[in-house]
């Protein structure tokens, strides 16, 4: 994406006028954040989504899939700017805006988290079990690779993280590009798709804006610039190469997203096939693809929808586990001097997440038994009623508390002046906002809170 603060890229240490060592210029042996954000942030629920509006709509809503990658590309790039540009980590920024901050992502990653963990392992054991139908249950695939991500998080750092990551998604890639090309999709049906045009149909617009605000992550496009640190950039002079990483990272869930809206066109909406939402919809497309295609395009679907949830497990148990991480050594310091003015500037930096400290971290490594253990209660009693109403709700309210408050930080003095929002960043960022607010107010709308009492 273009630079969306509207200056040139200088180099600063953090805006102090010091000269940093960096790149001169972006290039692809440099990314990898992007990467992982990307395989991160498009789950089987997401392909799930793709697949009904392309069974649903055909090719009428691939403008729509499109713009939602726009959007998160400005949400991740405010996100990595602020890293690299303050020095400070995001959770840091939020903490200076007011202790509601620290309140609200305190419960939210609690919460979320203990449900999260649940729909992760599940998901990550149905392709399993569709392949493997008489080694084991479910639950029980389930449980392995909620083990299996706990281990390879908790013993490797960032480095090896990424490369394996960097690996499911070149079969993730091959996968859905494949199946895009198998399905022979309409490219003059594809091509009018991007016009914007909107269904015919009761509640297009909200459906529209579910489509555009589904695209790509949550919590995960926060964690961007905590991926960036860990990467080792940690200041101004890597700005150019965080930019093209992350518009690598869309471009590439754009691919994965517009590749499963024309199988959803081409091979449900043809033959007026519906599927279940959430993830057993995947399963039901595999059983579709093995009776057009035949079993070994069917056993190729899976071990790429396989590798689309196992990314989003590990992505998590390390993304999020760094997050809680930063949030309990601020809180630990800020109880420690009992001044929150004394705990400023580089009380949470991105050179410790840099250093490797928080992966050794008795609260990274918490978090991460928090999303493995107590989740495998879930997946043998099911999930409370009301824990999942309060799930959906503090969930939905994630993804506009992250863009406002991006657009708040990156316009304060917070941020050094030429690192600040220019007009695009702050028009992205504002639409990502109110898009979010939109689908958040539907959402605890939605809910049974009839039952809750």
């Amino acid at each position: 994406m273009a630079d969306t603060t509207g200056n040139a890229d200088t180099t600063g240490s953090h805006g102090s006028g010091e000269s940093i060592a960096g790149p001169r210029k972006s290039s692809w042996k440099y990314i990898g954040p992007g990467i992982v954000v990307a395989a991160t942030g498009v789950g089987a629920g997401d392909l799930v989504a793709t697949l009904i509006a392309g069974s649903n709509f055909g090719y009428t809503l691939l403008w729509a899939a499109v713009i939602g990658c726009l959007v998160k590309i400005s949400l991740a790039e405010a996100a990595g700017r602020w890293h690299l540009s303050t020095g400070r980590t995001l959770f840091d920024g939020w903490a200076s805006l007011g202790r509601w901050t620290s309140w609200f992502f305190g419960v939210y990653v609690v919460v979320w988290g203990f449900v999260y963990g649940a729909a992760a392992m599940s998901s990550s054991g149905l392709p399993l079990q569709a392949l493997f139908p008489d080694v084991m249950g479910l639950k029980w695939w389930a449980i392995l690779t909620g083990l299996v991500g706990l281990v390879f998080v908790w013993f490797n750092k960032y480095a090896v993280f990424e490369k394996v990551m960097t690996v499911l998604v070149g079969v993730m890639f091959v996968v859905t590009v494949y199946l895009a090309i198998r399905v022979t999709p309409n490219l003059g049906e594809a091509f009018a798709g991007l016009l914007p045009v909107l269904p015919d149909e009761k509640d297009s617009i909200l459906n529209t804006l579910g489509l555009i605000g589904g695209v790509g992550g949550t919590i995960t496009l926060a964690a961007y610039g905590y991926w960036v640190n860990a990467k080792g950039w940690t200041n101004t002079g890597w700005m150019k190469v965080m930019r093209f990483d992350n518009r690598v990272a869309y471009a590439t869930t754009g691919i994965f997203v517009i590749s499963m809206l024309f199988v959803g066109a081409e091979i449900l909406h043809s033959a007026d096939i519906a599927i279940a939402s959430g993830d057993k919809g995947l399963i039901q497309l595999g059983d579709i693809l093995a009776d057009e295609y035949g079993t070994a395009t069917a056993k190729f679907f899976l071990i790429g929808f396989f590798a689309t949830s196992f990314t989003s497990l590990i992505g998590v148990w390390h993304g999020v586990s760094l997050m809680f991480a930063d949030f309990v050594e601020r809180y630990r310091r800020s109880r420690a001097t009992r001044d929150d003015a004394a705990v400023g500037e580089g009380v949470a930096s991105g050179e410790e997440v840099a250093s490797g400290t928080h992966e050794r971290s008795w609260p990274f490594r918490a978090y991460l038994l928090w999303l493995t253990f107590p989740p495998m209660v879930l997946l043998f009693q099911g999930q409370p009623f009301r824990l999942i109403i309060l799930y959906g709700v503090l969930g939905a309210a994630f993804l506009p508390f992250l863009a406002l408050t991006l657009v708040w930080l990156l316009n304060s003095s917070r941020t050094p002046a030429e690192w600040r929002n220019g007009p695009l960043s702050n028009a992205m960022l504002t639409i990502a906002g109110l898009l979010f607010v939109v689908l958040c107010v539907k959402q605890v709308w939605d809910q049974p809170w009839a039952e809750f009492f």
